[in-house]
């Protein structure tokens, strides 16, 4: 048997995994951003609410932001 052929475990090395984690967190944590926003009444708009700054652009980029990092840890070449 090679080298190759007997080295089976996982595909991607620690670091990678942490990357992923951090990529993830981050996504989750633009999807929080974006909650919110809902008025109690139905007949009541709160156009400051729901076209805030945190809904419009920092949570989208927050999720772009996150979905490179995952990008990166899984094209990231593992030292092992």
């Amino acid at each position: 048997m090679s080298k190759d052929m007997k080295k089976a475990g996982f595909a991607f090395g620690k670091e990678n995994y942490r990357i992923l984690i951090a990529g993830v967190l981050l996504v989750v944590l633009g999807y929080i951003l974006m909650i919110g926003g809902g008025a109690e009444n139905p007949n009541e708009f709160h156009a400051d609410e729901i076209f805030s700054t945190r809904r419009i652009t920092i949570a989208p980029i927050t999720i772009l932001v996150g979905f490179v990092v995952v990008l990166f840890g899984i094209m990231k070449k593992s030292k092992d």
